[in-house]
């Protein structure tokens, strides 16, 4: 996958994400969820562009570290609001599915990268 369709791909996530999570009712707990999908959500497209920009690949490695445990966590709020019955399961299970993948591209992307 080229890098001009992570980097949409990851910002398609993060909006998704972010309406999701507009979902979520209006409670100690929505909030806090609200607040915590929102930061790790957006946090993976924007550190995808900042590895992207690496100068080094150890520093492109380490970045897409930061994006695995963004998008992992990401997946951890969704199961979460799932666990907690707050959006119905069927909603949020297209974007736990992108998590899933994401981190799969992501992980494979750093092996080749410490593997050169």
């Amino acid at each position: 996958m080229k890098t001009k369709d992570l980097k949409l791909r990851t910002k398609t996530f993060a909006h998704r994400c972010v309406k999701l999570s507009l979902t979520l009712p209006k409670s100690t707990l929505g909030n806090h969820l609200r607040r915590q999908l929102i930061r790790c959500a957006t946090s993976v497209a924007a550190n995808y562009r900042a590895a992207c920009l690496a100068h080094s690949k150890a520093a492109f490695a380490s970045k897409l570290s930061i994006v695995i445990e963004e998008v992992d966590e990401s997946e951890f709020w969704l199961q979460f609001i799932i666990d907690e019955k707050l959006i119905p399961k069927k909603l949020i299970d297209p974007l736990r599915v992108e998590a899933s993948e994401l981190t799969s591209i992501f992980i494979s992307s750093r092996k080749t990268v410490q593997l050169k």
